[in-house]
């Protein structure tokens, strides 16, 4: 009995220690996914004060521009447009203002026809009464994992072809995306999806919604039968069905949705320095930021093996 009940014990520590190594297995994948420093480097760097608020038609905007091609460059990403650039310009409030859009091309090993554009918004709320609006939520944290998506692919290309933008004047009308949609380098039908990603680097509740899966019930199957091993919780919701705040039409994948094209979104709930002086870097929460991009590259992969 004393030699059975060892090598029952022998197998249970066995199984647990595969066990363990599985999961240590899992959790180093998911962290060489991305360099977590660098996720926070970029937004630490385009909230500072020295981008004034990345205002559309500012030098702080022409500063983030130029840091985010650059940041582009460095991951191999390919120009989209000329020097990765595509300029528009729109009237509001009796103001003329000139917009760019960054955007970048990954292509596509298995159907590179077909395009799944991931997006994100370096325009701010710029200098106000002599404060500046950082915005590292809104949304340095989108293009902090847009820039993310960018050094993924590096060692993971993509099935489909991905365009990687940084939107401007989004703070201004989602002018950036409508320009996009609305003078599309490529055909609308072979863009299969947006996934658009605005403030997702904060939440007391550790929670990050996912908006869209109301209109389409593959994008509905994926989020909701997703393993979620981390403490963050990857929510359906704001869809305007469940009696929350309604989100299709709060950020650039309402672009998108107009035109028809599937989109996710993925953001967080408002807190108290949403649209403030006080959105600043020391006040994202980074554990919570780097799950959620994490996350989102883990949807995207599963995404990128289906077809729509």
């Amino acid at each position: 009995m004393i030699k059975k009940c060892s090598l029952i014990n022998s197998f249970f520590v066995l199984f647990y220690l595969l066990g363990f190594s599985q999961n240590a297995l899992k959790q180093n994948e998911s962290i060489d996914l991305f360099s977590e420093e660098a996720l926070l480097q970029n937004v630490r760097t385009l909230s500072s004060d020295g981008f004034e608020g990345r205002r559309t038609g500012t030098q702080g905007a022409d500063k983030a521009k130029q840091y985010i091609i650059n940041q582009f460059q460095i991951n191999n990403v390919l120009p989209f447009c000329t020097n990765f650039e595509q300029r528009f310009s729109f009237f509001i409030k009796r103001k003329n203002y000139d917009g760019t859009n960054i955007l970048g091309l990954i292509k596509g090993t298995d159907n590179p026809e077909k395009y799944i554009v991931i997006s994100a918004h370096y325009d701010h709320e710029g200098i106000k009464e002599g404060l500046i609006y950082n915005g590292a939520d809104d949304d340095a944290s989108g293009i902090g994992a847009l820039i993310s998506f960018a050094e993924y692919f590096k060692k993971n290309p993509p099935k489909h072809s991905v365009i990687l933008a940084a939107f401007d004047a989004e703070e201004l009308g989602l002018e950036g995306s409508k320009y996009f949609v609305n003078n599309s380098i490529v055909s609308l039908n072979t863009i299969m999806l947006n996934i658009n990603m605005d403030m997702i680097s904060r939440s007391d509740t550790n929670e990050l919604f996912a908006v869209g899966t109301r209109f389409n019930n593959t994008l509905k199957q994926v989020i909701t039968n997703f393993d979620q091993p981390g403490y963050v919780k990857m929510l359906i919701g704001h869809d305007g069905e469940d009696g929350l705040e309604n989100w299709i039409y709060s950020s650039d994948h309402a672009s998108f949705h107009k035109k028809g094209v599937p989109f996710l979104y993925f953001g967080v709930d408002d807190h108290e320095d949403y649209h403030t002086p006080n959105d600043d870097y020391e006040n994202i929460h980074p554990e919570f930021y780097k799950e959620s991009v994490r996350l989102i590259i883990e949807v995207f992969s599963k995404i990128d093996t289906l077809n729509f």
